[in-house]
């Protein structure tokens, strides 16, 4: 037992283990308050409100063992739903450690089970339990000048990123280009439009697809090259940071390679496609099983389709919660297209899809 385990194990608890399992406590602590717990990280709903078309804002008080985190980073969030435990990755949309309390900004995405039903039933004392932190996409602690590309939901890391720049005095230069439908769809846009009149080193343009009239500080435009240019002059000296679907994520790398640098997330993940009907087998050893799956399909859905539950939380290939070992085969990285064909090599495979027939430790 080494010096920490000793101070973390006092008399108390020492009483306490004798008696109850973590288990069995966290049972019936959970009778006297909802988030108690002996170790679990575990937080409650105490406010909610609609933030948009679609959008809903949850805020959240976590108890003494979650993990504090940064602005940008994700969590991993697991609930209950219908009886079934699930866990999806969102990414706070407040300022770090302020209040005791958390917010997270859920869209309402078509078909996405987790995302309804917290945007139609999450309500005030809710629990949920809580992944630690993850995410490179920070503030840079080299350069103070940053480019936020934001589609859809891909606003609320920003959110984050900006309430945290100006506590920290709102130094260099912040311009957020935020992609939606309509207008309709906008998430917090009276506190950006108080922040950008407040700083003139913020610059906050809207790009609506899909409205036929265009306000001030509002586009048509799709991301493009001809786009990028015009509302970012000096890109060789910006950082960029893009948060959408993968396919935007992807062309927003692709059209900023002359910027000081760049960070991406992509909050869901385009499938490989394959013209022909090619199955390869797949050996699980844990689960002493084989399996047969299409070529080009996310191992993660190939393994759920079988009845299958490997653990997995942000499925975008972020947090690494459903890494496992490739003892053999070729897999395929689904954005980048990589082919990994080592053995013994760690495989992501949320977005990772198999090439060969594999053995995988699971």
């Amino acid at each position: 037992m080494n010096t920490q385990q000793v101070k973390q194990n006092t008399p108390l608890q020492v009483v306490v283990q004798s008696i109850f399992s973590p288990v069995a406590f966290d049972f019936w602590a959970s009778h006297i308050h909802p988030t108690w717990s002996w170790e679990r990280p575990l937080a409650r709903i105490v406010a909610r409100k609609i933030e948009a078309q679609d959008s809903v804002t949850l805020t959240l008080k976590p108890n003494r063992h979650a993990k504090p985190f940064l602005a940008g980073q994700h969590l991993n969030m697991t609930a209950e739903i219908n009886g079934v435990r699930v866990t999806r990755s969102y990414s706070p949309s407040s300022v770090p450690n302020q209040s005791g309390v958390f917010n997270i900004t859920i869209k309402r995405m078509d078909g996405g089970k987790v995302s309804t039903w917290l945007y139609e039933h999450a309500k005030v004392g809710h629990v949920f339990e809580l992944g630690a932190p993850f995410g490179e996409m920070t503030l840079s602690k080299t350069h103070q000048d940053h480019v936020f590309l934001a589609a859809g939901s891909g606003i609320t890391p920003f959110i984050s990123l900006i309430r945290d720049w100006v506590a920290q005095g709102a130094q260099g230069h912040v311009t957020l280009i935020y992609w939606a439908k309509t207008r309709a769809e906008l998430c917090f846009v009276d506190e950006l439009s108080v922040l950008s009149a407040a700083h003139a080193n913020l610059k906050v343009l809207y790009a609506l697809t899909q409205e036929h009239l265009t306000h001030t500080h509002e586009l048509r435009e799709r991301i493009s090259e001809e786009l990028i240019t015009t509302t970012i002059p000096d890109l060789d000296e910006r950082v960029i940071y893009a948060c959408g679907p993968s396919e935007f994520v992807e062309q927003a790398r692709s059209l900023t390679q002359n910027a000081k640098g760049f960070h991406g997330e992509a909050f869901s993940i385009s499938q490989l496609t394959t013209s022909s009907n090619e199955l390869v087998n797949i050996q699980l050893t844990k689960s002493n099983r084989t399996i047969s799956v299409p070529v080009g399909q996310s191992l993660l859905k190939a393994l759920e389709a079988e009845g299958l539950k490997p653990a997995s939380g942000c499925r975008m290939g972020i947090c690494n919660t459903c890494v496992c070992i490739k003892q053999t085969g070729t897999t395929e990285h689904i954005l980048t297209k990589d082919q990994d064909h080592e053995t013994g090599s760690s495989v992501r495979i949320c977005i990772s899809s198999a090439r060969s027939d594999l053995t995988l430790d699971l």
